[in-house]
């Protein structure tokens, strides 16, 4: 899907990056998908970068709604079972940087994570990010996905995902994975 041409087949909420700003790309518009992962879009056109959320994808067509179908059954989450701090750490895993291929894990962007118990069993999650620029835009739109893709797990009674800028985060917070991933090693 990634470098494939799309005609919007209906005006398509958007998200523009790095202001993340609300936008609107109108039905007619070409646009180029520029990555794909995390259940997202990250498209161009002629006048910026774009990140289009699952519930939009049919704006592509049959096509992405076919992909946004698959990419919402491989990420189904669990509502059943137990708790485990490894689906905590899968589910963030699957949150991306739109203008980045390496999930946020691996581009050392979560600073702390902390667990705590809930009432009848369930469990409070806390968790403390950064992103790579002060300032970016798309810190709201990545640290809600986060915190929503936790939210959904089982046995999670509130998850909260805070944005702080304390260390500064830098390449070298990179885990060895993600350094392989961007070319870097």
């Amino acid at each position: 899907m990634v470098n494939e041409q799309f005609v919007l087949q209906r005006n398509c909420p958007a998200t523009l990056i790095p202001a993340g700003d609300a936008v609107v790309l109108h039905e007619g518009s070409t646009v180029t998908v520029t990555q794909a992962l995390g259940g997202s879009l990250t498209v161009r056109d002629a006048l910026g970068l774009y990140r289009v959320a699952p519930r939009d994808l049919d704006a592509l067509g049959p096509r992405g709604a076919e992909w946004a179908a698959k990419q919402s059954a491989a990420a189904t989450v669990p509502t059943a079972g137990e708790f485990s701090e490894e689906q905590v750490w899968t589910a963030l895993r699957a949150c991306f940087d739109p203008e980045i291929p390496v999930n946020i894990v691996d581009l050392g962007l979560i600073y702390d994570l902390r667990i705590e118990p809930g009432e009848a069993n369930r469990r409070k999650l806390f968790v403390r990010m950064t992103l790579t620029a002060v300032g970016c835009g798309m810190g709201p739109v990545i640290a809600e996905d986060a915190r929503s893709r936790l939210a959904a797990l089982p046995g999670v009674e509130h998850a909260q995902v805070d944005i702080v800028w304390d260390p500064p985060w830098s390449p070298h917070m990179i885990s060895p994975e993600g350094r392989l991933q961007l070319g870097l090693e």
